[in-house]
């Protein structure tokens, strides 16, 4: 018998200002063809990226994530710290030794160019560092002071595997993880987040721009001159988070109930940073769409597989396509949510009939907590009957 699932689908409609968010390698904003048109796009990775800062931003540093190189570098500066700090007291070139020798095992760092860095980026917890401290359990000064082979077999008997293998902060459980060297560590991810596309087609422009060198009196021309490639648009984003793989991976009810609810705000808050400061693009929704699913996703991008011409502008006619779509894709397929909650600034009966009324986005978040924490607590039947109360 399958396990239940629950999806919370996030979709977001947003214009963006004159600004290259997401560029390739020769610095054009990046581009998809979609429906024959050609699309401002902002790939998944970026947002993804923007979201995860967005999150981590309301996060206590103990409980944030990192991706990096340099785990061997960060254990080996906790197992320097004083005890009393949490740390083993270590002196500097005790501590680099026993940190390699704990990370040995998981064969990260066989192939890295450099000693103090394992071989691709690796996304973990700061406090799955403390863990492998604990570990020791007040024996690092002796395991440092064995030969090689000695910390190496000491090393053996260390769960080391099973300290980054459980208690994943929420942005671990969110975005997953893979290392291809050892699958004991990978950790599926519960959110899935699509390229952004804009609705309508876009050209990319170019703007030419000149400094001046403040203390050249002399020469009245340009110190430098120079373009950088922008494009607006209003762009389609659509993310969804698997509830029940959130739990698995967190295996706390209330850290899952907490964690899905901060997801929504950060993904419908975050914004990608590329040349931010040339063209402060940083805005916030038209809309934001909630659909919850026990079946399957469904990404509605095909409301916009024929450009939005922008007759009415592209916003609220992007708003319209989108509650077109989710209504037709309910009619031909049978395949109605199970709940719709929605925050937007568009008027119209039929965006209200399909939508429903808009709530202010903290009430939003609330129908959420509210939602998830009756699937986690109740499952299926609890969860139906807050469905078909409307509740």
């Amino acid at each position: 018998m399958s396990q239940p699932t629950l999806f919370v689908e996030v979709h977001v409609l947003q214009s963006l200002p004159p600004s290259n968010v997401n560029r390739d390698d020769s610095g054009t904003p990046k581009q998809a063809v979609y429906g024959g048109a050609r699309r401002a796009r902002v790939s998944s990775q970026a947002w993804k990226r923007a979201t995860r800062t967005e999150y981590a931003k309301h996060m206590p540093e103990t409980d944030r994530a990192t991706r990096t190189k340099r785990i061997a570098t960060l254990l080996a500066q906790r197992l320097a710290r004083p005890v009393a700090e949490g740390g083993a007291g270590l002196a500097e070139e005790q501590a680099d030794r026993l940190a390699a020798a704990l990370l040995e095992p998981l064969g990260i760092t066989k192939s890295a160019k450099k000693d103090d860095q394992s071989a691709y980026l690796l996304f973990f917890g700061k406090k799955q560092l403390d863990a492998l401290v604990r570990l020791l359990d007040g024996r690092a000064a002796e395991l440092a002071a064995l030969s090689d082979d000695e910390l190496r077999g000491e090393v053996k008997k260390l769960a080391v595997v099973e300290a980054l293998s459980t208690g994943h902060p929420a942005e671990v459980a969110l975005f997953g993880r893979m290392v291809a060297d050892l699958p004991a560590l990978n950790v599926d991810a519960s959110v899935q987040v699509a390229h952004a596309l804009s609705t309508h087609a876009v050209r990319t422009e170019f703007d030419y721009y000149t400094a001046v060198d403040d203390e050249n009196t002399d020469d009245h021309g340009a110190g430098m001159i120079g373009t950088v490639e922008f494009n607006s648009s209003t762009l389609y984003r659509y993310a969804v988070l698997g509830v029940h793989q959130l739990r698995d991976n967190l295996t706390d009810a209330a850290e899952t109930r907490k964690t899905a609810v901060r997801f929504v705000d950060a993904f419908a808050r975050s914004m990608p940073t590329g040349h931010q400061n040339s063209f402060a693009h940083r805005t916030l929704p038209h809309l934001v769409l909630l659909t919850v699913r026990a079946d399957q996703p469904v990404n509605l991008v095909s409301a916009y597989e024929e450009p939005v011409t922008g007759v009415t502008g592209l916003a609220s006619e992007s708003v319209v396509r989108l509650a077109d779509e989710l209504k037709a894709v309910g009619e031909t397929w049978g395949d109605k949510p199970l709940r719709i909650l929605a925050t937007y600034t568009a008027e119209g009966d039929k965006i209200t009939e399909v939508f429903g009324s808009s709530l202010p986005f903290p009430a939003l978040l609330d129908a959420v907590d509210d939602l998830v924490g009756k699937w986690l607590a109740g499952g299926e039947s609890a969860f139906a009957e807050t469905v078909e109360a409307g509740a």
